[in-house]
């Protein structure tokens, strides 16, 4: 009898145990952008397709560093570009290569550093950091965007362009009627 008592309490102490910890995991992981490599995007996207974010960033840039921690550390902002996107951090001073559509793009030497050509391509050339620059399903660009952008700022813009909304609303009504989740 009292045996079978030990198991039972040892039974229910490891459900809690076990509860606890998913429930911990799952706390440290909600509110955080699961950032993908360029080529884990494109692999996930042959099963599902989903639009492409990308954070385009350098190691030495300040800004960059304020944007993750003020706006995509924002659980609005992290659970809508998971939900909706795959979320690519893209380092635009990388020196590995990435081949794309039978192509190779390189890290090119410029200067004291230099820059990626996939970051070079995706930013038409104009190389600011930080920029986002947000892909179609079909790896097509649909916007690039310069600068650091605030919480709220951020939630307008990819909420416009995750929803499709810019395929039927023009951004000006967009911005007029937009409420945010920060007000």
């Amino acid at each position: 009898m009292i045996y079978n008592m030990k198991r039972i309490v040892i039974g229910l102490l490891t459900i809690v145990l076990l509860q606890t910890g998913f429930s911990l995991f799952a706390q440290e992981n909600e509110g955080k952008v699961k950032w993908l490599s360029f080529e884990e995007a494109v692999e996930k996207s042959k099963t599902e397709k989903r639009k492409i974010f990308i954070d385009v960033y350098t190691d030495w840039c300040g800004w960059c560093k304020v944007m993750d921690k003020n706006t995509f550390s924002q659980v609005i902002i992290a659970d809508y570009l998971n939900e909706n996107f795959y979320p690519v951090k893209l380092n635009a001073e990388q020196k590995e290569d990435i081949v794309f559509r039978d192509h190779t793009f390189k890290f090119i030497a410029s200067g004291n550093r230099g820059y990626h050509e996939l970051a070079a391509s995706l930013l038409n050339n104009k190389m600011s950091y930080p920029s986002v620059v947000f892909l179609d399903e079909d790896f097509n660009i649909i916007q690039p965007l310069a600068g650091y952008l605030k919480p709220d700022r951020f939630e307008m813009i990819v909420k416009f362009i995750g929803g499709d909304n810019f395929k039927t609303v023009d951004w000006q009504t967009w911005e007029s009627q937009f409420k945010s989740s920060f007000e």
